[in-house]
């Protein structure tokens, strides 16, 4: 049978409770200035707060800048303090050892998505800002929304252009304390007084603007989830909600579940989610059985799905386990239509299921 009641945290959560404090504690902090389209804003934006919070009387530097800037942010430029960054052919890379030995309160970083040239400590920028938060240095950097790995294929889809280079699914969500999305300007009032053929472009890109925004707001909400989400944890609170969706698809050596896959992992993207793909680990499984598994967990794999075994005597009950341990909001379950004992047994899991599962949505797909 499930419990649902609530328990003391084992010693294992006390610690990690522990120590993500202290390395909330002696991390820096993570401000990022995320645009959707170019010519949006955020140089500028990122550079203007570095000055403010310079004449408040703040230690910021700037640790890598774009190769060329309108004459707005090259007047703001002369009013801070620049580490100059290491050359390596046309590329330039962060001198990341000489801002930690400078050591200010915050470092600017333009264009987070670049990579580094080769022979470099780190590969990527991103990286670099890694090393500099772990260093105890809090970080404001810009990063365009193509380059946003989990977001290029929908960007790509929307714009027609495909970013080349990325930064990693997780690392906004792992490191990021705060996300400002740049508006790009209105078009609105540029229709006024067009011919019918620019007010077409022009209603064109503002479709193609709205769709971005849209991911946007998406990632920054994304951000804020697992902000909350930490919080909850490091005191001591389960919560199994959240502002995104969590999909878990649980599959079984019993059927192809391609179409499952897919759905979820469409329901995932559809609003910048998780996808989760769940095996409770069952003894003496027929070589045929095992075939269509690993098929399976393989197929989940090329999804970009993260896929999970999980053992216990009761199947139900570890997937209830870990859903709560996750935040799930949703549980896609297979249904074999074949008779037979087999399906009796699954279907009284299903419904053992149903009635468990508190505030997360279980929805059954027939094989």
């Amino acid at each position: 049978m499930v419990n649902d009641s609530s328990q003391r945290p084992s010693p294992e959560q006390l610690l990690a409770q522990i120590q993500l404090e202290e390395r909330r504690e002696r991390r820096g902090k993570l401000k990022v200035f995320l645009g959707y389209a170019a010519g949006v804003g955020k140089s500028f934006q990122m550079l203007d707060e570095g000055r403010r919070r310079r004449e408040r009387g703040e230690d910021v530097v700037v640790c890598a800048t774009q190769p060329q800037y309108p004459a707005e942010i090259q007047a703001i430029l002369p009013r801070l303090e620049v580490i100059p960054t290491l050359k390596t052919g046309e590329s330039e890379s962060i001198d990341v050892p000489a801002v930690i030995r400078r050591h200010p309160q915050v470092a600017l970083i333009d264009g987070l998505a670049y990579d580094n040239p080769p022979g470099s400590p780190n590969a990527y920028r991103w990286q670099d800002v890694e090393q500099l938060l772990e260093a105890g240095i809090s970080v404001i950097t810009s990063v365009n929304l193509q380059y946003l790995e989990k977001l290029r294929d929908e960007v790509e889809r929307i714009t027609g252009k495909r970013a080349p280079y990325s930064i990693p699914r997780g690392f906004l969500d792992s490191s990021a304390d705060e996300i400002v999305v740049v508006d790009a300007p209105a078009i609105q009032s540029l229709l006024h007084g067009a011919t019918p053929a620019d007010r077409a472009a022009l209603l064109a890109e503002q479709h193609k603007l709205s769709r971005l925004r849209e991911l946007a707001l998406l990632v920054a909400a994304s951000v804020v989830d697992h902000q909350l989400e930490s919080y909850l944890r490091s005191h001591g609170v389960d919560q199994s909600w959240g502002v995104q969706e969590r999909i878990l698809v649980c599959v079984t050596p019993r059927s192809n579940a391609a179409e499952m896959l897919e759905s979820g992992r469409r329901n995932a993207d559809r609003f910048q989610g998780e996808c989760y793909v769940a095996y409770v680990q069952q003894p003496a499984l027929s070589q045929e059985d095992r075939a269509i598994l690993q098929q399976n967990l393989d197929y989940a794999r090329k999804l970009g799905a993260q896929v999970e075994i999980l053992s216990g005597l009761d199947a139900l009950e570890a997937i209830l386990r870990f859903a709560h341990q996750k935040g799930i909001t949703q549980i896609f379950m297979g249904h074999s239509m074949r008779e037979g004992g087999w399906r009796r047994l699954w279907s009284n899991s299903i419904e053992r299921l149903i009635r468990s599962a508190e505030g997360i949505d279980v929805i059954v797909y027939p094989h």
